[in-house]
């Protein structure tokens, strides 16, 4: 049996764009992904499908699983021979107990590395606008916890020299003993006057800040109904967070925004919208499989080289088309001298990362726009007598590509290259949070999609609105009882993403 390994990470604060490099990587490859409760579950679906993941989280008073427990299930998955990640929010050495369970590991024999994350005491109050060192405030800060080992016969915390400290003050877990904790330092020479923040969800859309002081960042917290997870800063660097406050502003900042595309595809619009501000919930509603008839999508990708065109009408298609062409073929020339039409940008970028041009590409990304598009370019191109064509394409697809371009005197194959299912599956507990909190806009990019969301049988969320991506997805909207207040002009992410700014700006 091969040898098992423990991988201690950290997930950082939140934000997925956080997380080094080589965690990711590790997740990928992992065979057991044991997590906390993270800001973030997305990360999980950068697990392999056979991945075994198991919660063993632990917020505030609530435990899924005790420590001694935990470490016991770390050891238990290692000797097992498995790769064994234990994702851990922050970084694991910094109040998370990463110490204790690499002891664990030493003592069992059991391999281990640890992958350091970003801290919240940093990304925090740098997401909030405050640098918690600054040359003209101070240089130097502290980092300590307001939350011990409740077993312990006394604080290990040394309150005066904290109090009495120079420079930034950072407080991890510390909610629950706030008022506490603030008094304790003022009785020990903390001015009450010196200015505090609270960041609570940092870095993600969910971020929420506040400011006061010593004396009354208690109350003002109470008032506000802010808890954990939070960060306390203390320390002059605050006066610094309304000028240099820049994630706060972003124009889709505390807008929960649902995107519905299909696993693989929903990174795309999810990183264009967190990028700018947004609290992004990833609940696809469809996935991608095989067609009906896989000999016949074979057979057509086989013959491909045979044909005048090959017309290309979602991004799907392509790698589809593809992954079936490569399996056959090993040089893209194979494809031959076939001119190639697509449905619109995304497509096209699809088909340009393979060395292949777009010669006819819609204006509107949708199937009537390019039948239009293949009218509007017959001078250049020719006419399509008699000129034979491979349309690739997914089995839900509309028959307007076929008819159009047959009513233009073209011969029309199909290639069936994919089918669309509902996914059913919601790892991160998307589903719930939705029908529990509800949601600013809820995001369709195709009409696939929305048939695939009203399976769910989820209630249409309180106050929420729906975005379309274009003509098409909103006419299935409409069928089902859902007027869009958001359309895209442009038929593609970067349209709906443009329209859903301009929706709030206005």
């Amino acid at each position: 049996m091969q040898e098992g390994k423990v991988y201690l990470i950290g997930a950082g604060p939140g934000d997925t764009g956080l997380m080094t490099i080589k965690g990711r990587e590790l997740i990928s490859k992992a065979d057991v992904v044991i997590y906390d409760a993270l800001s973030s579950l997305d990360m999980l679906q950068w697990a392999k499908p056979q991945v075994e993941k198991i919660y063993v989280g632990k917020r505030a008073s609530r435990h899924a699983l005790p420590q001694e427990e935990i470490n016991q299930l770390l050891v238990k998955e290692a000797k097992k021979g498995l790769m064994v990640v234990r994702l851990k929010g922050g970084d694991p050495y910094v109040f998370g107990r990463g110490g204790e369970e690499a002891d664990a590991l030493v003592e069992a024999g059991v391999g281990f590395e640890v992958v350091p994350g970003i801290t919240s005491a940093i990304a925090g109050p740098a997401y909030a606008g405050i640098p918690v060192t600054h040359r003209a405030y101070c240089t130097q800060f502290t980092v300590f916890t307001g939350h011990e080992d409740p077993t312990k016969p006394e604080s290990t915390l040394d309150i005066e020299g904290i109090a009495k400290a120079k420079g930034t003050k950072v407080v991890l877990m510390g909610m629950s003993n706030l008022a506490r904790l603030m008094k304790q330092l003022v009785e020990h020479g903390q001015s009450p006057d010196t200015p505090v923040a609270i960041v609570q969800w940092a870095t993600t859309g969910r971020q929420r800040s506040v400011d006061g002081t010593v004396d009354t960042i208690a109350k003002i917290a109470e008032e506000q109904g802010l808890g954990a997870p939070a960060i306390i800063v203390i320390g002059d660097v605050v006066k610094e967070r309304t000028k240099l406050d820049w994630f706060e502003k972003l124009p889709l900042f505390g807008r929960r925004i649902v995107v519905t595309r299909t696993r693989k595809q929903a990174g795309a619009l999810s990183h264009k919208l967190a990028a700018l501000g947004a609290e992004v919930v990833e609940l696809p509603t469809i996935k991608i499989v095989p067609p009906s008839n896989p000999r016949e999508f074979a057979e057509a990708v086989v013959h491909s080289h045979s044909y005048d065109w090959l017309v290309f009408t979602s991004p799907n298609g392509v790698d589809k088309f593809f992954e079936g062409f490569f399996a056959v073929y090993s040089d893209i020339r194979s494809i031959g001298g076939a001119r190639i039409a697509a449905i619109g940008p995304g497509t096209a970028a699809k088909l340009k990362a393979h060395g292949l041009a777009v010669d006819v590409l819609a204006k509107e990304s949708v199937a009537e726009g390019l039948v239009q598009a293949f009218k509007d370019a017959q001078e250049d191109i020719g006419t399509l007598e008699h000129m034979t064509m491979l349309w690739v394409h997914g089995e839900q697809a509309r028959r307007v590509v076929a008819d159009g371009l047959t009513s233009l005197g073209a011969i029309v194959d199909e290639c069936i290259a994919y089918d669309t299912e509902p996914e059913l599956d919601d790892p991160t507990g998307a589903q719930q949070l939705i029908m529990q909190s509800g949601a600013d806009v809820i995001t369709f990019t195709s009409s696939s999609t929305v048939e695939s969301f009203m399976q769910l049988d989820i209630e249409w969320p309180e106050n929420c609105i729906a975005a379309s991506i274009g003509p098409i997805t909103s006419r299935t909207l409409h069928e089902h009882g859902i007027e869009p207040e958001i359309e895209a002009q442009d038929h593609d992410i970067n349209g709906l993403v443009k329209a859903i700014v301009e929706f709030y700006q206005d």
